[in-house]
């Protein structure tokens, strides 16, 4: 009888936004699994939304807040996982263009069209960490929004990493509306220049000392996103940067999935302000993904090579799957055109400019 009593109580305490939250949970495993939208992360992240929204359970104040206490609420998950990302970029298609760090640069511009908008209806701090899902970074936005002490941590990481996985949709359409066929059809040559180890390993070491220096606030950030990279060009821990890139990332990944389901309740997150903020975020991708083809088409105006401006698209680190999106819709125009390497030096271009973007975020507003 006691039984069925605890059933018939967890029944009645059911509410319709529970229901929503497991239905939302639901789509997104159906994401991760039919359609393999950043499987690693949406597949726990709607898992911990279904746990953590059931009448009753343990979970939510029990594994689920520990591992959010654990590494999220102190920034530890996001750092780590930049470590596995950072051991998984090579560098050498932009240490061999460095000028492709405009397009990185420009593509952050949408953060910035953001920030302006989401001031209207957020406060300054919430606005500013709203604005850093037009990073296209999942982990520099969740340690953003958590340094800056929003309360819409959950509604910002899966709007964050929605629009990543949804790169391959989203972009296309705008790169084509920006510029014209004879635009794409532009080809840019790659000119295969070696890169020397010791520019390899001087590289991270110059770029987080250099960051550090200017925007203190993106130290760890940019720190330990270098440390992976060193790792991977130091040639001494080839055994700890596969290791990185494969068991570190996926393992932190999954239970940064879980975690954030700390903030999935319903009460919390079915609220006015998360359309909102899923809408900014659509915004803010859009806006990044116009400032790189358009500062291309600027530059376009005064040189006599001309540049594809489909790579500044790339510029959003959404790694490296812009990259590859530039590319694939380069040989749908041509079949002899080969941006690949053009495009993932903007892609990782972008992943640092992210990284300063969101550094100069908190620096302006985490005293606020």
């Amino acid at each position: 009888m006691d039984f069925f009593k605890i059933l018939y109580e967890n029944l009645l305490n059911f509410s319709w936004q529970q229901g929503v939250m497991i239905l939302i949970g639901l789509i997104l495993i159906f994401l991760a699994i039919k359609k393999e939208m950043e499987p690693t992360l949406l597949l726990p992240m709607g898992f911990g939304a279904i746990l953590v929204n059931i009448p009753g359970s343990d979970a939510l104040v029990g594994p689920i807040e520990t591992l959010y206490n654990a590494g999220i609420a102190n920034e530890l998950f996001p750092l780590l996982l930049f470590i596995g990302i950072g051991a998984m970029i090579d560098f050498g298609p932009l240490l061999t263009n460095p000028k492709l760090m405009l397009f990185g640069a420009a593509a952050q511009f949408g953060i910035f069209f953001t920030l302006c908008m989401a001031s209207m209806f957020f406060d300054p701090k919430d606005a500013a960490a709203i604005a850093i899902i037009g990073a296209a970074d999942g982990p520099t936005s969740i340690a953003a929004a958590i340094k800056l002490g929003s309360k819409y941590v959950g509604a910002i990481t899966v709007a964050a990493y929605s629009y990543m996985a949804l790169v391959p949709l989203i972009q296309p359409p705008i790169i084509k509306l920006l510029t014209t066929k004879k635009e794409r059809l532009i080809r840019m040559p790659y000119e295969q220049k070696s890169v020397s180890k010791a520019t390899r390993i001087a590289f991270p070491i110059i770029i987080t000392a250099v960051v550090s220096a200017i925007i203190p606030q993106a130290t760890s950030l940019i720190g330990f996103l270098m440390f992976g990279n060193l790792i991977r060009e130091c040639g001494v821990l080839d055994s700890l940067s596969e290791t990185a890139q494969k068991v570190l990332a996926n393992l932190i990944t999954i239970v940064l999935g879980l975690s954030v389901s700390f903030n999935m309740v319903a009460d919390k997150f079915l609220t006015p302000d998360t359309l909102l903020i899923l809408g900014l975020g659509l915004i803010a991708f859009i806006f990044d993904t116009a400032g790189g083809v358009l500062l291309a088409k600027f530059i376009n105006l005064f040189t006599k090579n001309k540049i594809n401006p489909m790579i500044g698209a790339a510029g959003i680190s959404a790694f490296p799957m812009s990259g590859r999106v530039v590319h694939k819709m380069a040989l749908k125009e041509d079949n002899q055109n080969f941006l690949l390497m053009h495009s993932i030096g903007v892609n990782v271009s972008g992943q640092i400019a992210s990284v300063v973007a969101g550094g100069i975020i908190l620096s302006l507003f985490m005293g606020a």
